[in-house]
């Protein structure tokens, strides 16, 4: 958190000049590999299981 405002008071400051958008995405970056990295297999290994599920229990009738 404390680099991420570093980051924006020196974007600020006029030592980089990027657009907010790109400053965004770059202090986002982080938080969503680490929520993806944190959540995504579990996520993936539920789905899959979920459609396992479902294809083994043949059509609807």
């Amino acid at each position: 958190m404390s680099r991420s405002f570093g980051e924006l008071a020196a974007a600020i400051d006029g030592q980089q000049r990027r657009s907010l958008d790109e400053m965004a995405e770059d202090m986002l970056r982080p938080m969503l590999q680490e929520w993806l990295d944190d959540n995504l297999p579990t996520l993936v290994e539920r789905l899959v299981r979920e459609e396992i599920e479902r294809v083994a229990r043949g059509p609807r009738r």
